[in-house]
């Protein structure tokens, strides 16, 4: 139905954006992945999946179009839903998903919450000959401790959102503050949070 969206930036957390179209604000869930790429930014470009189920109707967006492609190849497999969809590309960027599929690495697939070794085994078998490969970077940004506390929190907030007991990632994202440097991203915490909670 909607193919893809751009306008204004009016809100923005790591599990999903408001973009304000000519005064309607649209709600669009999104990855860690995608977050990354549209953080900060004034107007950004999403492209689109619009999922209807009997009690939701959700827009999903990703900062391209590889990444949605991916979201759809997950969606195609018995077993795995939008949420669970988002949850892989907010583990492991596109490129560690097509490098898990590619090499049948069950294991990293399996570190994803909720993903158990059968579905993993099944998105392997069957995206193996659909997947295919392209390089791209992050950068990585100074951050203060008051900005540790705003990354904290959004963490926090994230979690929650994802499904993760409020104890439970606030002693995971304590952890992975103290051990990190001080370059480290929002969605790096939420990545790692996702393995060990």
């Amino acid at each position: 139905m909607f193919a893809y969206l751009k306008g204004k930036l009016a809100h923005q957390d790591p599990t999903y954006v408001i973009i304000d179209i000519q005064g309607v604000g649209y709600e669009v869930k999104i990855s860690l992945n995608t977050y990354s790429q549209v953080k900060n930014r004034e107007h950004i470009h999403l492209y689109t999946h619009f999922h209807v189920k009997e009690d939701a109707q959700t827009l999903f967006g990703f900062a391209d179009t590889r990444e949605k492609e991916i979201f759809l190849h997950l969606l195609s497999i018995s077993g795995v839903g939008p949420s669970t969809g988002l949850m892989v590309l907010s583990s492991l960027s596109p490129e560690e998903v097509e490098e898990a599929i590619l090499h049948e690495d069950v294991r990293t697939i399996q570190g994803v919450k909720g993903i158990g070794a059968k579905t993993a085994q099944r998105i392997i078998l069957e995206l193996k000959d659909k997947i295919g490969r392209n390089p791209s970077s992050g950068d990585l940004i100074n951050i203060s401790i008051s900005s540790k506390n705003t990354i904290r929190n959004e963490a926090l907030a994230a979690l929650v959102t994802l499904g993760i007991n409020k104890a439970v990632a606030q002693k995971s994202i304590e952890k992975i503050l103290q051990n990190s440097s001080d370059e480290i991203r929002l969605e790096d915490v939420i990545k790692q949070a996702l393995k060990v909670a």
